[in-house]
């Protein structure tokens, strides 16, 4: 058998793997150890194995992962994110469909300490949900609106998913994270056009809250400072060239931990609870990074990268259209994976192509990001989803699954914009190259 052919099979081997719900890292780990094992022997497959685990996992730049997952974690703890909330509702809640989008300014706001899209959803679900349920807003807008808004999690800086995407392709994580900037403030203004949309064709959907008065909003406006103190520290240090990424992540952690105990709302069991969560989220995301480096080894030496990038060069269309295909595949294989694991499945195969037609692989990485995003709230995976079915078990998934529509347009809107606009995501970092 060609290794081609054992390429192909290994593949499907995931898929199905996958579908019947074995984890993504020990999937992947599996299909590339025993493929690799069937086309090089099982004495360098067993050493590949353990190699390439031990060097996942004592890897210093992948350090930057758990750094800035326990900076979410910590920022969570401290109460930080539901002073975001406060702050934006006092500003906003008066509107009609005010309290969603107070809800999509303050995803944006904790997205930007956080990183996670996952972290972003819950946290804002459980802050918002029960103001929305207060005011007799529509269960679909609301659930809609938190689970799509908390894919904010995953664009705007830091992005555990761009710092993996940056890893993989050996691109600068620093200029990733400056191109996720625009991208991530006009998502975030497409959100809350889709809300004033949705409830200027319908009022009945987001009933506005009781006014407030410009001395309360003056006041509460003072619940940003932290935010904004936190991203400048850690985002905006890195930026400059004062810290590396993970030393940027870890000033993050520790801002958040400290504003925490001077605002006294961290306790002994707080602290332990967010230590746990983020240790929790950054050993799965480093297993999944292990296990996809060995199934990259197995796709490496199966050739199929390779064959497909030149076979894909040499096809008789535009590199657009190709590239249009790609991000096809991608939106198809967010139904059914993880966004994290998608991205690190896919780059090994798709980047040699991306490369091969010339297109810029800072913008390449905000476009999979982008379609990623859409994964995390189509059916039938749907991460977010089933985190706001969690915090919320009593609205049925479907009415849940229906409010993220008219955000997915949102999405795919942006995406095509990009596409043609390259600029949107090269401006920055190009700007701050030079």
């Amino acid at each position: 058998m060609n290794p081609e052919t054992v390429g192909i099979i290994g593949i499907g081997l995931l898929l199905f793997l996958f579908l019947i719900r074995m984890p993504v890292a020990f999937a992947m780990a599996f299909v590339g150890f025993v493929g690799f094992a069937f086309l090089a022997d099982t004495g360098p497959a067993f050493s590949l194995l353990a190699a390439d685990i031990f060097e996942t996992f004592s890897s210093y730049p992948l350090s930057v992962i758990p750094m800035f997952i326990l900076m979410g974690s910590f920022a969570f703890a401290s109460g930080i994110s539901q002073r975001l909330y406060k702050t934006t509702n006092v500003w906003v809640g008066h509107f009609t469909g005010g309290l969603t989008i107070a809800t999509v300014l303050a995803c944006a706001g904790f997205a930007a300490i956080c990183g996670s899209t996952a972290a972003t959803a819950a946290t804002m679900g459980k802050i918002a949900l029960p103001e929305m349920k207060k005011y007799k807003y529509d269960d679909t807008l609301a659930t809609g609106t938190i689970a799509s808004a908390g894919t904010l999690g995953i664009l705007i800086p830091p992005s555990t998913v761009l710092i993996v995407y940056g890893i993989l392709v050996e691109e600068s994580i620093g200029r990733l994270f400056v191109a996720g900037i625009l991208p991530g403030i006009l998502l975030s203004l497409f959100f809350v056009a889709t809300v004033a949309i949705l409830c200027f064709r319908n009022p009945q959907l987001g009933p506005p809250a009781p006014a407030t008065t410009w001395k309360e909003k003056i006041k509460a406006t003072g619940g940003i400072v932290e935010a904004v103190i936190l991203f400048f520290l850690a985002i905006g240090g890195l930026f400059l060239g004062w810290f590396s990424p993970t030393q940027a992540g870890a000033i993050g952690a520790g801002g958040a931990l400290i504003i925490g105990l001077i605002r006294r709302k961290l306790t002994w069991q707080t602290f332990l609870e967010a230590g746990k969560d983020g240790l929790r989220t950054g050993c799965m995301v480093l297993f999944i990074i292990a296990g996809a480096v060995v199934f990259g080894h197995f796709m490496a030496v199966s050739t199929i990268p390779f064959l497909l990038a030149d076979w894909v060069g040499a096809l008789p269309i535009q590199p657009m259209a190709i590239m249009g295909v790609i991000i096809f595949i991608y939106f198809m294989g967010g139904f059914f994976m993880d966004s994290m694991a998608l991205v690190v499945v896919t780059v090994p195969i798709f980047y040699p192509i991306v490369q091969k037609l010339g297109f810029d692989p800072i913008w390449f990485g905000v476009i999979i990001v982008l379609v990623a995003e859409m994964g995390v709230i189509t059916p039938p995976v749907g991460v977010n989803v089933f985190v706001i079915k969690g915090i919320a078990p009593e609205i049925p998934l479907h009415i849940i699954f229906k409010g993220i529509f008219p955000f997915l347009f949102a999405l795919i809107l942006l995406t095509i914009i990009i596409m043609f606009v390259p600029q949107i995501a090269t401006f920055l970092p190009d700007l701050v190259s030079n």
